[in-house]
């Protein structure tokens, strides 16, 4: 991957770690199936780690996923939805269901402020 800007890094990062993270696996667990070492993972998942075209497809093969979207290339729109959303349920655990409530309420009234 030569020349690959600062948000297509972050973006393949961060769908590195969406993938391994909906995988139910650990770095560790990764790197040894892989062949790498864990901090390489960490690295890889930071965005300060390249990742070659064979990687690649062994990330894609080990996490079910489409190489195309783990590369970033693939349905864009929907998966960055779908990506967002899980981010934020991810963040949203452990939150008190009257905060719940608070946060559904806060996107409804964006959502109708944005019709």
């Amino acid at each position: 991957m030569k020349n690959l800007s600062e948000e297509k890094k972050k973006l393949i990062a961060s769908r590195m770690t969406i993938a391994r993270e909906r995988s139910g696996l650990s770095q560790s667990q990764v790197a040894k199936a892989i062949g790498l070492q864990r901090p390489s993972i960490s690295e890889i998942e930071a965005g300060r780690r390249k990742v070659s075209a064979v990687e690649l497809v062994q990330f894609a093969d080990l996490y079910s996923v489409d190489m195309d979207w783990l590369s970033g290339r693939g349905e864009k729109r929907v998966d960055e939805i779908r990506d967002k959303l899980y981010l934020a349920a991810r963040n949203a655990k452990g939150l008190r269901d009257e905060d719940l409530d608070k946060v559904i309420d806060l996107l409804s009234s964006l959502k109708s402020g944005a019709k």
